[in-house]
């Protein structure tokens, strides 16, 4: 049977408040028997889930298209519900039934269309320097049976919703981080079922969040304004067919609430005593409630909620508790989590708690904060007296494995705290184990790395004073991000970010959105984000979108960087990272051996390839010679200038080598000998690494293109420092920032820059997944419409396997030996096509679940083509699940 399933739109299902007015589709396709491929669809939409009435119909399209099909003909209102459904037809003529039917409904689709207004406290009621967070409240009357309700809502700060009591939606941190002076977030919420006949009251939570709290290292504040407000439009539609508007304004009131400080680095401080119970009912006493005052702020900048939002995804029960030997109580977590610490305390009125938040134990095994810098991560709750009183924060994330406790009674129950994971909500797409249980905490460790890191924003680390979106961190950590979770979405709206705040010359600040002086910005490999990012994204889920909005982001760093230094073809000038931490930098330097010029050349030659390569996909005939002219030029004189006169000896450092080898700078000889000097380095160190952040993601990379797996697994399975399996060996549950940020004696690397959250090394796991497991996509077929198997076992692994939940369904790879047999699973998806290469095989040798006797591999249905290559059998198959098995040549 084949079927269609699984209906997106714009990478949701059933979307609540678009302002896309050409949204697109995205489908996949089921299938119980083999080698199937969609031949054509038809595309229907309507206003009603029974298709009753059809508003369009694509009729059927001769195509083999399933994602991001773009609906162009039809012309979308505000606010309405469209219902849409999908049949196909396959490679045999075949028609499926209709799927069934899903939903997108659109958002406010134009700023005349906000009619409410922007209130704050006025500055009587909350002094403008003051910590407290206020409340606010409205209420409204309901006369007649109401059919659908919504509620658009915005804020400047962070807000929480209340409606009758009862909170509004299951996200935090709304409206998100973006780059406010350019964009602003809004988001929509069914709020139907909490209206009541008669009368109704809405109230508000407002937090200084990234917009008016601290941010950075200085002590910055009010970075893009010094009071909070909220923007809120109820639409109420009756089922007599009419409508009514209510909105935030000046009838409604406000009061300084029960959070007397609230900010993202420090913690919250609630004091229970000043709780406003029954604030969001209908009939509570404002009688001594301020009027809210109107605020002037642009509505031009409003957009609808483009990312995955952040929610409490997962709940950690503590594994201990600690008495430290200086004293202390300590709550261990058992995993370096962000979030916050859900918890319920019996107390006197008055009675304060206190909960300090850090990460790992000092040498002796007491608390330890120094590494979160001026961070305070503390959350101070003072009891209202009314019995047991539960507490979690609202406007403020942690990172953390323990928790100290001040001010708790003993005896403590643990069940009276829960560890509360927050993170942006993306769908999660990838696993991977194997035979090595160091392995799969490595890649539990870069989950939960990217877990803690992304939230709303990839930020570099979740706990110290910092928190940004490092653009560098972002760039080398993507293509491991869109293995783990989909991650589409995120870096949509992040990107749109980096355009809006990209320099009129093109350059790109340091972190995204930019909150960093205007000096920040420019640098190799960080900048070069606002190209490799939007690339990742089309490869990885076939979005040719991503590189439309961004090409003039994109186009302008290159032609930033074609300004710089000489003849437009050498970037030697400006101020660079480098290969930042890299273990061959001089004493008391972050910055790595390599050359800093030779790194922004190489990454300058890369972003150029990039750009003619999007070129091409958009049709830009002119850019594509353009820019292949070019980096042809930039790729000579990168040449010229460092890899001949390194002559016989070769680059002079290990990130000189990779990125020289994964940038394809060099070719034949020079190849060989860049390959041989890497091996040179890896043996002088004993196969360690001493690559930083640029050369890291992309060693095994080189290793393995270059046929030196045996190298790749000999740095990949190191346990003493520097390696990746050495932080495990010290209790690490994510990615540290620094390869010995615990030293063996168990003396910490600094104080000052020493996060055990930090996600950019993590991006091995592509290694993990693209060559240990082996799925990789290709560029000729973008969002894995064509793809390849290809496992490299090694390291004396005896089995491996991974999945990824595609855009067209599942792949999976798994490979096991067993006394020198080896068998391979491979899962191909309907519409889609895979190349499986078998290593270590003889054609004849090879066999797969579904022969039959004398049948030869190419005669088995699903499998298009086999073939013999030099110690690789080469398979090339359509869809369905199939098993190979052989013996192993080696």
């Amino acid at each position: 049977m084949i079927a269609v399933g699984q209906l997106r739109v714009e990478y949701k299902e059933n979307p609540l408040g678009l302002d896309i007015r050409n949204p697109r589709i995205s489908w996949q396709v089921s299938a119980d028997e083999r080698d199937i491929r969609q031949q054509a669809y038809q595309l229907q939409v309507a206003g009603a889930a029974d298709f009753g009435s059809v508003w369009w119909d694509s009729g059927r399209v001769e195509s083999g298209d399933s994602l991001h099909i773009e609906l162009k003909e039809l012309e979308l209102q505000s606010k309405e519900r469209y219902y849409y459904r999908v049949k196909i037809w396959d490679q045999h003529n075949r028609p499926t039934e209709w799927s069934g039917a899903a939903w997108w409904e659109m958002g406010l689709l134009s700023p005349e269309e906000w009619t409410a207004e922007w209130i704050t406290a006025p500055l009587a009621c909350l002094a403008e320097d003051a910590e407290q967070s206020p409340l606010l409240r409205g209420n409204f009357q309901v006369d007649r049976p109401v059919a659908r309700a919504r509620i658009y809502v915005t804020s400047l700060g962070l807000y929480e919703l209340e409606l009758n009591g009862a909170r509004v939606g299951d996200t935090y941190l709304n409206p998100g981080w973006t780059s406010y002076s350019h964009r602003l977030q809004y988001q929509t919420y069914d709020v139907t079922p909490l209206l009541t006949l008669g009368d109704n009251a809405a109230g508000a939570w407002l937090g200084n969040g990234w917009y008016k709290g601290n941010l950075g290292w200085e002590h910055r504040k009010h970075i893009y304004g010094n009071r909070t407000a909220l923007l809120l439009q109820l639409h109420l539609t009756y089922e007599d067919g009419t409508e009514h508007i209510i909105g935030s304004g000046p009838q409604w009131k406000v009061l300084p609430g029960p959070l007397l400080m609230s900010e993202l680095y420090h913690g919250e401080t609630y004091d229970a005593r000043l709780a406003q119970h029954g604030f969001s009912l209908p009939g509570y006493d404002d009688t001594l409630w301020t009027p809210a005052e109107i605020l002037p702020y642009d509505k031009n900048i409003l957009l609808a909620q483009e990312n995955d939002p952040v929610r409490a995804v997962q709940e950690l029960a503590p594994v201990a508790l600690i008495r430290t030997p200086a004293g202390e109580t300590v709550l261990d977590m058992g995993q370096n989590m962000v979030g916050w610490l859900r918890f319920t305390v019996d107390g006197a009125a008055g009675q304060e708690y206190q909960l300090r938040h850090f990460e790992v134990l000092d040498q002796g095994g007491n608390v330890y904060t120094d590494n979160l810098r001026t961070a305070r991560q503390t959350v101070t709750y003072i009891a209202g007296g009314r019995g047991r009183e539960s507490f979690q924060p609202r406007f403020t994330f942690q990172g953390f494995r323990y928790v100290q406790l001040l001010g708790f009674p003993d005896p403590l129950d643990l069940q009276d705290f829960t560890g509360v994971v927050l993170h942006s909500d993306m769908e999660p797409t990838g696993t991977f184990s194997c035979a090595s249980a160091l392995l799969n905490q490595l890649q539990h460790n870069i989950l939960w790395g990217q877990k803690g890191n992304f939230v709303d924003v990839p930020t570099d680390c979740p706990q110290r004073d910092e928190r940004l979106g490092w653009t560098g961190d972002a760039q080398m950590f993507i293509r491991t991000a869109a293995y783990l979770m989909n991650v589409a979405p995120f870096f949509s709206k992040w990107l749109g970010d980096l355009a809006a705040d990209q320099r009129e010359d093109g350059g790109v600040p340091y972190v995204i959105p930019h909150v960093l002086g205007e000096e920040a910005h420019s640098s190799a490999a960080w900048g070069d984000a606002a190209v490799i990012c939007p690339w990742t994204i089309y490869q990885c889920y076939g979005d040719k979108r991503i590189l439309e909005q961004q090409y003039s982001s994109m186009q302008g760093w290159v032609e930033y960087i074609h300004r710089q230094g000489s003849g437009g073809l050498l970037w030697n000038t400006g101020v660079h990272f480098g290969d930042w931490l890299g273990l061959d930098a001089k004493a008391d330097s972050h910055v790595g051996a390599t050359d800093r010029n030779y790194i922004a050349t190489a990454f300058y030659a890369y972003s150029v390839r990039l750009m003619e390569k999007t070129a091409k996909v958009l049709g830009r005939t002119e850019d594509v010679e353009k820019y292949s002219q070019l980096h042809c030029r930039v790729k000579d004189a990168f040449n010229q200038a460092y890899i001949l006169p390194a002559g016989e000896e070769g680059p002079a450092t290990q990130t000189a080598c990779v990125l020289a080898l994964m940038f394809g700078l060099v070719e034949g000889e020079a190849k060989e000998r860049t390959v041989a000097r890497l091996i040179q380095l890896l043996e002088a160190s004993g196969y360690h690494l001493t690559t930083g952040f640029v050369g890291t993601p992309y060693l095994n990379l080189v290793l393995a293109d270059a046929g030196h797996y045996e190298a790749a697994y000999k740095l990949l399975l190191q346990t003493d420092y520097p390696s990746w399996l050495y932080p495990i060996t010290r209790g690490a549950t994510t990615i540290w920032e620094h390869w010995d940020g615990i030293k063996e004696d168990g003396s910490f690397w600094s104080k000052e820059m020493n996060s055990f959250n930090h996600y950019a090394y993590g991006a091995v796991g592509d290694f993990l997944y693209r060559h240990v497991a082996g799925i990789e996509q290709t560029e000729e077929g973008p969002g894995y419409k064509q793809f390849l198997i290809q496992p490299h076992p090694g390291g004396g692994l005896t089995s491996a396997a991974a999945s990824l939940e595609s855009m067209y369904g599942t792949i999976r790879s798994e490979w096991t030996i067993d006394s020198g047999t080896i068998e391979l699973t491979a899962v191909v998806p309907p519409n889609t096509s895979a190349t499986v290469l078998l290593p270590d095989a003889l054609l004849a040798e090879v066999s797969e679940s579904g022969m039959q006797n004398g049948q030869q591999l190419e005669q088995v249905p699903g499998i298009h083509s086999a073939e013999q290559l030099v110690q690789t059998v080469k398979v090339t198959l359509g869809s369905g699940e199939y098993r190979f098995q052989y013996p192993m040549q080696k």
